[in-house]
């Protein structure tokens, strides 16, 4: 059932995303024009992925058609999935990157019960019109017995936030507060909407994204918790390089910020990849754009000499999870990885939120 959140309603919380999970969804690979860097390269990264996380949470995989159905069914077969923990689902779609065109799935109500926060996709500021059927993917969802479905009427995508769990969100003024968006919105009402809807107290603006990336500054590929009162930040040493600047003022930024309760964040520095360009120019490469699942983080590398220095970073940062790699280079070439892929489905309510590996310190697109 669709219906509006209004005041007096169940509170709302959107759980960290190294808390459990019951699912991932995913949006299998199609197009090779989105995908100039080899579709046939995408898809085995897609096997990849499926297989390292479908060991600790279903997969919810949206596959275009039953042709595409039997053949994904065959691929995955081969490279030994377990059928009973992969469960496809015929839609139109036309991209994959479910992040920011899917729900945020969130907690509602005492005790916590699932809800799906359906924000309006208008792809990436009307960059790509072809993607704006993209916005009805889910709907079928809403027909589902037991499953609320909240609409705050603007503008969002997944991949524009990333929350501690605790009440604690990260954005970027250049996504969020971005014209192309909610052009009527000020900054204190899209607070007000991620409060509501999120379940956040406190809002950490940082200036905004990476070069290359179309999503207008996602701060998934810039700054990301890895516990509640930690994060991870991208940062150039590279002085020529044009993220050099805007990079460092995020992380000076950050490492003055506190979280809910006053405490100052503990900010580990992730280095970037080298510039990868092709003919469109500069791509967003990051290695901020991992996905925390259940026991796993699976790490985007992109065959750079900077891969290794990053992977000690996030062991570092989930020391109780196992650590996959995950080659990104023919993906990337759509403009997005690992995290702009898939979008977390939390576990019902087993309690108080869970907590990560670390403790708390002391002190997207081309068109299809």
């Amino acid at each position: 059932m669709s219906v509006p959140h209004e005041e007096g309603g169940p509170r709302l919380r959107m759980p960290a995303e190294w808390e459990p999970h019951d699912a991932v969804w995913l949006a299998w690979p199609h197009d090779p024009v989105s995908f100039a860097g080899g579709l046939t390269g995408v898809e085995r990264t897609y096997l990849r992925i499926i297989l390292e996380i479908h060991k600790t949470e279903a997969v919810e995989l949206l596959v275009r058609g039953r042709a595409m159905r039997d053949r994904v069914r065959g691929l995955l077969h081969g490279a030994r999935v377990d059928p009973a923990r992969v469960r496809l689902h015929v839609r139109d779609y036309a991209d994959v990157w479910i992040r920011d065109y899917g729900p945020t799935f969130v907690e509602a109500g005492d005790p916590a019960r699932p809800a799906m926060v359906r924000w309006r996709f208008n792809a990436w500021g009307g960059k790509y019109r072809e993607l704006l059927k993209d916005a009805r993917v889910f709907d079928a969802m809403e027909q589902r017995p037991g499953t609320a479905c909240l609409r705050p009427g603007v503008v969002m995508e997944g991949g524009s936030f990333d929350v501690n769990g605790r009440g604690t969100l990260i954005t970027t003024e250049q996504c969020l507060l971005n014209k192309n968006r909610n052009p009527g919105l000020g900054r204190a009402a899209i607070e007000a909407k991620l409060r509501r809807f999120l379940g956040v107290e406190k809002i950490l603006w940082l200036r905004g994204g990476i070069a290359g990336d179309d999503t207008d500054g996602h701060v998934d590929d810039v700054a990301r918790f890895v516990a509640p009162s930690t994060c991870v930040c991208a940062l150039e040493d590279r002085a020529c390089d044009e993220n050099y600047g805007p990079l460092k003022a995020n992380y000076e930024a950050l490492c003055r910020m506190t979280d809910q309760d006053g405490r100052p964040l503990e900010v580990l520095r992730l280095p970037m990849p080298e510039a990868m360009i092709n003919e469109s120019g500069r791509l967003p490469a990051s290695y901020a754009n991992f996905y925390v699942g259940n026991g796993v983080v699976l790490a985007p590398v992109f065959g750079c000499a900077r891969d290794e220095a990053a992977l000690r970073v996030l062991e570092k940062a989930f020391p109780g999870r196992r650590l996959a790699p995950i080659f990104c280079a023919e993906m990337i070439s759509g403009l997005g990885a690992v995290h702009c892929a898939s979008q977390q489905q939390p576990a019902a309510a087993r309690g108080a939120p869970a907590t990560c590996g670390r403790k708390a310190p002391l002190s997207r697109r081309a068109a299809s």
